[in-house]
């Protein structure tokens, strides 16, 4: 699991048959310090997330179990967001 911030929505006007009603949205992965790393990838969302949230990520193969409907037509999901952050408490030693 990762965290990422939800950077904006991804609209598209045709999608798999097993996506509909699925939100997808543009996310940034976060380092230990909060910081972004890497390039931005696309996430289904479970949770209801909006733009400049801090969200849990799950990726690869896990990543399709969070989703709800016909598993084998998901197939093609590589993240999922399966969480919003509401806080993140740090021990720095």
């Amino acid at each position: 699991m990762n965290l990422a911030r939800v950077l904006g929505s991804l609209w598209a006007t045709r999608k798999q048959e097993g996506f509909e009603g699925t939100k997808l949205l543009l996310v940034q992965f976060l380092d230990p310090e909060l910081e972004p790393v890497g390039a931005p990838l696309v996430a289904a969302d479970t949770v209801g997330a909006g733009p400049g949230e801090t969200v849990m990520v799950i990726t690869a193969r896990e990543a399709v179990l969070a989703l709800k409907g016909d598993l084998d037509a998901l197939t093609a999901v590589d993240a999922t967001i399966v969480g919003i952050v509401d806080f993140v408490n740090q021990k720095v030693v």
